[in-house]
């Protein structure tokens, strides 16, 4: 058992990483915590996706053009 750094109670914690800290944190108190940081921060490299640049498929004919 070890004490949680959130809410002081001593529990079955796990060590999670935050900014480059470690921390024991409950499951009680990670749950919200979570859900709260979903989708804050910066996306790691290995996540990003590479944007794709579509073409357009045919240019408009003008008129005069046959």
């Amino acid at each position: 058992m070890v004490v949680c750094d959130l809410c002081g109670q001593k529990t079955e914690c796990f060590q999670r990483g935050i900014e480059g800290r470690e921390y024991d944190i409950c499951s009680d108190c990670w749950t919200p915590l979570a859900k709260k940081l979903e989708g804050k921060g910066k996306m790691k490299k290995e996540d990003q996706k590479p944007s794709l640049v579509t073409q357009p498929e045919e240019s408009p004919t003008l008129p005069g053009d046959h």
